[in-house]
């Protein structure tokens, strides 16, 4: 049995092989060139964030399981999968947590503009003349509307946190919906409503770039925008745009559209105000990571025993 992880530096520590596995192959990076001779002979796929769609896939015939080291599998073409008897398995829920604690921690950091006060505290304190520097207004946490897009586990997670911090929670429907689910109000209704909005919702081609332009056009005058889900659901200039203007008072990003950002991107230009970037580790609390490896160790072992946990194709 061959088992080949295609990008084990995502992962906090190495796997540990199973037993049953006669070849274990770890390779820490993978690119998408590499991919096909990376995999042949394998039964088993181990990937992150290397994609192995379709025309990948068909050069694979031996690939039997792909098991995806993450929540999300839209690293996978499913419906291949699906239909060639490929079985697909994600670790659901593990940084739901983590996650949710990274939104509220951003949202104290960005209406409290914690970032701000630090580098007024290193630069101007010493010299000031009275025991406190006034700066970019404070808003209270308790008392501020926050409209979550995405009521998954993790926007859930993200809502019972919020209502304990005394915040109004609005979820909203789907971008154009004709039916509104009880729950729910519409899409453009939060937006208007909203002091800060966090995203929560999958990458698709329904949701490519859902807040551009026109979206922060919409937003409350001085609102503030969170993601920790996909960059992609961004239009990374119309955001820099909304932020330069004023019309947005403040983003705090986790994830960009392409992760390592190689390509330019004015959201990295160091001269967006209001803006928090982390790179991508808003899931990654100590917790969280043994939960992954524990989810990945279960996995495994399931596909061997013929009974895979979180199975999604």
């Amino acid at each position: 049995m061959k088992i080949v992880t295609l990008d084990g530096d995502t992962l906090p520590f190495p796997l540990p092989q199973p037993d049953w596995c006669d070849e274990w192959v770890w390779r820490t990076d993978t690119r998408p060139e590499e991919v096909p001779d990376a995999l042949k002979g394998a039964d088993i796929a181990i990937t992150n964030k290397v994609k192995l769609h379709a025309d990948v896939l068909k050069a694979l015939p031996q690939l039997r399981y792909i098991c995806v080291a993450a929540t999300g599998f839209d690293c996978v073409d499913v419906n291949y999968c699906r239909e060639h008897g490929i079985a697909v398995s994600n670790v659901p829920g593990y940084s739901t947590v983590s996650v949710a604690e990274a939104v509220i921690g951003y949202i104290f950091a960005l209406r409290r503009h914690l970032v701000e006060y630090h580098q007024r505290a290193l630069a101007d304190w010493r010299s000031a003349p009275h025991f406190c520097i006034h700066g970019s207004p404070i808003e209270d946490i308790e008392g501020a509307t926050l409209g979550i897009i995405g009521k998954g586990d993790i926007g859930s997670a993200v809502a019972r946190k919020a209502s304990a911090l005394g915040m109004k929670v609005l979820f909203a429907e789907r971008k154009g919906a004709a039916h509104v689910r009880d729950g729910y109000l519409p899409f453009d209704e939060v937006l208007t409503q909203s002091d800060i909005l966090t995203l929560h919702c999958p990458l698709s081609v329904q949701t490519q770039r859902l807040f551009n332009a026109e979206q922060f056009a919409r937003m409350k005058p001085g609102a503030l925008l969170i993601n920790t889900a996909r960059g992609g659901l961004i239009d990374d200039a119309a955001l820099a745009d909304a932020l330069k203007s004023g019309q947005l008072g403040g983003a705090a990003l986790d994830v960009l559209t392409e992760e390592p950002p190689r390509a330019h991107t004015p959201l990295l230009a160091g001269d967006v105000p209001g803006l928090i970037i982390t790179p991508h580790v808003g899931w990654a609390s100590q917790k969280s990571l043994k939960n992954l490896i524990a989810g990945l160790n279960a996995n495994l072992a399931g596909w061997f025993a013929g009974s895979i946990h979180n199975r999604v194709a």
